[in-house]
């Protein structure tokens, strides 16, 4: 068992983390600004930009004690267009810099935290440089949200640089879905190019909260990325159709299966033993 804080652990995606890591036998602090509805775990309210309150909660609030084994860093502004650009890029940065930078005075040598696939490139208006996508490519940030993450993950790899003995795991998480959300999921065979921006991508939330916690498990130090996404896409058209019509011009890096991702989780598999279980298939 491990002593987990989770930052965020009332998002959309954190309820499902926080749910998952209590089923699996960790002992979980959830730090947020608000409480989640149906609460699994412990919650207190900490401002993350104040970097003292931070700290403190490093090392536990009151009966809540550290010291904790593990950080899973999740709350952010999640997703670009949602605030004026200067508004995310301002909350998201010095959050996961407090975040970061709290974990490593208080010993804490066990971090994973969500980047994005929006890195990659998204909304692939400049196509990707093959398909499927994966971790090897230097990242293609197209927004100030995307820009936020990919320093997110500079920060990480410098940290480490700093502390041999740290681990940081990066999760690059597609489209977070809950599983009300699938019966939109038939319609968009009709128009291909509503759903190309992330080359047809999604991550159920159950899917994402497994990733967290195989990040944790996971034995190895420094600094690693890892894309988290399903293992099939939103479509019921087959991949070769899909990018022959969005993206003819684009190289095939491998081959193509019939409806697999093609957001590659092959790293994940190999380095985190990540294994998606939830397709929206099975719900439809």
């Amino acid at each position: 068992m491990a002593r987990v804080l989770v930052t965020g652990g009332s998002g959309k995606l954190g309820k499902a983390v926080l749910k998952d890591l209590v089923q699996n036998g960790h002992a979980v602090l959830n730090i947020d600004q608000t409480v989640p509805r149906e609460p699994v775990c412990p919650t207190v309210r900490i401002d993350l930009s104040d970097f003292g309150q931070v700290l403190g909660a490093m090392h536990g609030v009151d009966e809540h004690k550290g010291p904790f084994d593990a950080v899973v860093h999740l709350a952010a502004i999640p997703a670009p267009g949602l605030f004026a650009n200067s508004r995310t890029f301002a909350n998201n940065v010095p959050l996961s810099y407090n975040v970061f930078e709290a974990a490593r005075q208080a010993g804490i040598k066990n971090i994973v935290f969500a980047s994005s696939e929006t890195v990659l490139g998204l909304p692939f208006e400049t196509p990707p440089p093959y398909i499927p996508v994966d971790e090897e490519y230097f990242p293609r940030p197209e927004t100030a949200y995307a820009l936020g993450k990919l320093l997110d993950e500079t920060m990480a790899a410098q940290f480490c640089r700093w502390d041999p003995e740290l681990k940081m795991v990066g999760l690059r998480f597609s489209n977070v879905m809950d599983v009300e959300e699938y019966k939109a999921f038939p319609a968009f065979d009709a128009d291909p190019r509503k759903r190309k921006w992330n080359l047809w991508g999604y991550i159920d939330a159950r899917d994402g909260a497994q990733a967290v916690r195989r990040g944790i498990e996971a034995e190895f130090t420094g600094f690693e990325a890892f894309i988290i996404a399903n293992a099939d896409t939103v479509m019921r058209r087959d991949n070769a159709s899909l990018v022959a019509e969005v993206f003819p011009n684009t190289p095939i890096k491998g081959s193509l299966s019939p409806n697999g991702t093609l957001l590659s989780i092959e790293k994940a598999k190999r380095l985190l033993d990540y294994n998606p279980q939830h397709s929206w298939r099975n719900h439809v």
